[in-house]
């Protein structure tokens, strides 16, 4: 459910506000919605995002793969 909100904010950060929700094609109330959720939700850093967990586990590398070397013989080891 949408509720009404006012803020009082200098006249030129509206009109840049304004102008820059313009350029990205969405209104100036979407955009300050937006920012206030991103404001709101988990730290970014915690974030996963749909597509990251559908490719969680895609990798399947073996624990020795963390030198170039190592990644290099297993790269030769599996395309063999």
């Amino acid at each position: 459910m949408d509720s009404k909100l006012t803020l009082k904010l200098e006249k030129e950060v509206i009109e840049k506000a304004k102008f820059y929700a313009k350029s990205q094609h969405t209104s100036l109330s979407r955009l300050i919605e937006n920012y206030l959720l991103s404001l709101t939700n988990e730290p970014e850093n915690e974030k996963i995002t749909p597509l990251v967990k559908s490719l969680s586990g895609i990798l399947d590398l073996p624990n020795d793969t963390d030198d170039k070397q190592g990644y290099g013989d297993y790269l030769t080891k599996k395309y063999k």
